[in-house]
Protein backbone atom coordinates (compact mmCIF):
# COMPACT_ATOMS: atom_id res chain seq x y z
CA UNK A 1 0.00 0.00 0.00
CA UNK A 2 1.60 3.63 -0.94
CA UNK A 3 1.33 5.97 1.47
CA UNK A 4 0.58 9.81 0.73
CA UNK A 5 4.35 10.51 1.28
CA UNK A 6 5.31 8.02 -1.57
CA UNK A 7 3.04 9.45 -4.16
CA UNK A 8 4.05 13.03 -3.25
CA UNK A 9 7.68 12.11 -3.44
CA UNK A 10 7.03 10.68 -6.92
CA UNK A 11 5.03 13.29 -8.59
CA UNK A 12 7.21 15.64 -7.38
CA UNK A 13 10.45 17.17 -8.70
CA UNK A 14 12.38 16.06 -11.58
CA UNK A 15 10.98 12.33 -10.90
CA UNK A 16 7.93 13.44 -12.58
CA UNK A 17 9.39 15.19 -15.34
CA UNK A 18 11.73 11.96 -16.09
CA UNK A 19 7.92 9.78 -15.69
CA UNK A 20 6.71 11.71 -18.44
CA UNK A 21 9.25 11.13 -20.88
CA UNK A 22 8.47 7.65 -20.07
CA UNK A 23 5.46 7.88 -20.81
CA UNK A 24 6.06 9.66 -23.87
CA UNK A 25 8.84 6.97 -25.08
CA UNK A 26 5.86 4.46 -24.19
CA UNK A 27 3.94 5.60 -27.05
CA UNK A 28 6.93 6.37 -29.29
CA UNK A 29 7.58 2.65 -29.10
CA UNK A 30 3.88 1.58 -29.51
CA UNK A 31 3.61 4.63 -32.91
CA UNK A 32 7.59 3.44 -33.83
CA UNK A 33 6.19 -0.84 -33.94
CA UNK A 34 2.85 0.54 -35.82
CA UNK A 35 5.32 2.70 -38.38
CA UNK A 36 7.18 -0.10 -39.38
CA UNK A 37 4.19 -1.99 -40.48
CA UNK A 38 3.23 1.07 -42.60
CA UNK A 39 6.66 2.09 -44.25
CA UNK A 40 5.87 2.51 -47.93
CA UNK A 41 2.06 1.49 -47.91
CA UNK A 42 0.58 4.69 -48.79
CA UNK A 43 0.09 3.62 -52.23
CA UNK A 44 -1.29 -0.06 -51.02
CA UNK A 45 -3.90 2.16 -48.83
CA UNK A 46 -4.94 4.07 -52.34
CA UNK A 47 -5.00 0.61 -53.86
CA UNK A 48 -7.70 -0.88 -51.54
CA UNK A 49 -11.14 -0.10 -52.55
CA UNK A 50 -12.00 2.36 -49.66
CA UNK A 51 -15.98 3.37 -48.56
CA UNK A 52 -16.63 7.18 -50.08
CA UNK A 53 -15.90 8.54 -46.28
CA UNK A 54 -12.59 7.25 -45.99
CA UNK A 55 -9.83 9.91 -45.23
CA UNK A 56 -6.73 10.94 -47.06
CA UNK A 57 -3.88 8.86 -45.91
CA UNK A 58 -2.19 11.78 -45.64
CA UNK A 59 -4.19 12.82 -42.47
CA UNK A 60 -2.99 9.90 -40.51
CA UNK A 61 0.02 11.02 -39.99
CA UNK A 62 -1.10 14.44 -38.25
CA UNK A 63 -3.99 13.24 -36.27
CA UNK A 64 -1.83 9.52 -34.79
CA UNK A 65 0.85 12.40 -33.72
CA UNK A 66 -1.42 14.39 -31.23
CA UNK A 67 -3.31 11.20 -30.37
CA UNK A 68 -0.57 9.80 -29.02
CA UNK A 69 0.84 12.58 -27.54
CA UNK A 70 -2.49 12.99 -25.46
CA UNK A 71 -2.48 9.07 -24.86
CA UNK A 72 1.23 9.93 -23.03
CA UNK A 73 0.14 12.63 -21.03
CA UNK A 74 -3.35 11.36 -19.71
CA UNK A 75 -1.24 7.85 -18.63
CA UNK A 76 0.88 10.24 -16.85
CA UNK A 77 -1.48 12.00 -15.20
CA UNK A 78 -3.11 8.94 -13.77
CA UNK A 79 0.85 7.34 -12.82
CA UNK A 80 0.95 11.09 -10.89
CA UNK A 81 -2.33 10.79 -8.78
CA UNK A 82 -2.63 6.98 -8.17
CA UNK A 83 0.68 5.20 -9.13
CA UNK A 84 0.62 1.65 -11.23
CA UNK A 85 -2.52 0.21 -10.56
CA UNK A 86 -5.05 -1.15 -12.61
CA UNK A 87 -5.56 2.07 -14.46
CA UNK A 88 -1.99 1.79 -16.02
CA UNK A 89 -2.40 -1.86 -16.56
CA UNK A 90 -5.35 -1.01 -18.74
CA UNK A 91 -3.45 1.84 -20.48
CA UNK A 92 -0.44 -0.71 -21.32
CA UNK A 93 -3.04 -3.68 -22.51
CA UNK A 94 -4.71 -0.87 -25.11
CA UNK A 95 -1.21 0.80 -25.97
CA UNK A 96 -0.13 -3.18 -27.04
CA UNK A 97 -3.37 -3.29 -29.06
CA UNK A 98 -2.30 -0.39 -30.54
CA UNK A 99 1.01 -0.97 -31.90
CA UNK A 100 -0.53 -4.56 -32.98
CA UNK A 101 -3.05 -3.18 -34.95
CA UNK A 102 -0.83 -1.80 -37.77
CA UNK A 103 1.17 -4.41 -38.59
CA UNK A 104 -2.34 -6.93 -38.54
CA UNK A 105 -3.48 -4.17 -41.39
CA UNK A 106 -0.85 -3.48 -43.25
CA UNK A 107 1.67 -5.56 -43.36
CA UNK A 108 0.08 -8.66 -43.35
CA UNK A 109 -2.91 -7.94 -44.97
CA UNK A 110 -4.95 -9.51 -42.95
CA UNK A 111 -8.35 -6.93 -42.71
CA UNK A 112 -10.67 -9.26 -41.45
CA UNK A 113 -8.02 -10.01 -38.44
CA UNK A 114 -7.06 -6.30 -37.50
CA UNK A 115 -10.55 -5.90 -37.15
CA UNK A 116 -11.19 -7.73 -34.12
CA UNK A 117 -8.16 -6.93 -33.28
CA UNK A 118 -9.18 -3.02 -33.36
CA UNK A 119 -12.33 -4.35 -31.43
CA UNK A 120 -10.12 -5.28 -28.86
CA UNK A 121 -8.14 -2.36 -28.65
CA UNK A 122 -11.46 -0.07 -29.04
CA UNK A 123 -12.65 -2.60 -25.57
CA UNK A 124 -9.57 -1.67 -23.89
CA UNK A 125 -9.50 1.94 -24.68
CA UNK A 126 -13.12 2.16 -22.93
CA UNK A 127 -11.82 -0.08 -19.83
CA UNK A 128 -8.66 2.45 -19.37
CA UNK A 129 -11.58 5.56 -19.87
CA UNK A 130 -14.17 4.06 -17.18
CA UNK A 131 -10.71 3.41 -14.82
CA UNK A 132 -9.08 6.83 -15.36
CA UNK A 133 -12.50 8.24 -15.08
CA UNK A 134 -11.98 7.12 -11.05
CA UNK A 135 -8.42 8.77 -10.92
CA UNK A 136 -8.18 11.45 -12.99
CA UNK A 137 -10.77 13.98 -15.18
CA UNK A 138 -8.64 15.73 -17.44
CA UNK A 139 -6.71 12.10 -17.90
CA UNK A 140 -10.41 10.94 -18.94
CA UNK A 141 -11.16 13.57 -21.46
CA UNK A 142 -7.84 13.80 -22.54
CA UNK A 143 -8.60 9.64 -23.63
CA UNK A 144 -11.86 10.46 -25.35
CA UNK A 145 -10.50 11.89 -28.53
CA UNK A 146 -8.33 8.59 -28.79
CA UNK A 147 -11.88 6.55 -28.16
CA UNK A 148 -13.24 8.81 -31.20
CA UNK A 149 -10.42 8.02 -33.82
CA UNK A 150 -10.65 4.60 -33.14
CA UNK A 151 -14.17 4.35 -33.25
CA UNK A 152 -14.17 5.37 -36.65
CA UNK A 153 -10.87 3.53 -37.54
CA UNK A 154 -12.73 0.40 -36.63
CA UNK A 155 -15.64 1.58 -38.73
CA UNK A 156 -13.59 1.94 -41.88
CA UNK A 157 -11.12 -1.13 -41.04
CA UNK A 158 -14.50 -3.18 -41.15
CA UNK A 159 -15.80 -1.28 -44.59
CA UNK A 160 -12.42 -1.87 -46.26
CA UNK A 161 -12.72 -5.47 -45.17
CA UNK A 162 -15.56 -6.19 -46.83
CA UNK A 163 -15.04 -4.07 -49.90
CA UNK A 164 -11.44 -5.87 -50.30
CA UNK A 165 -12.55 -10.04 -49.71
Amino acid sequence: METSQSVTRRTTGTRKWWALLGFGAATFAAAAIGGLGVQGTSAEYQSLEQPAWAPPSWLFGPVWTVLYALIAIAGWLVWRRAGFGPALWAWVVQLVLNAIWTPLFFGAGAYGLAFAEIVLMWLAIGVTVVLFRRVSRPATLLMLPYWAWVTFASALNFAVWRLNS
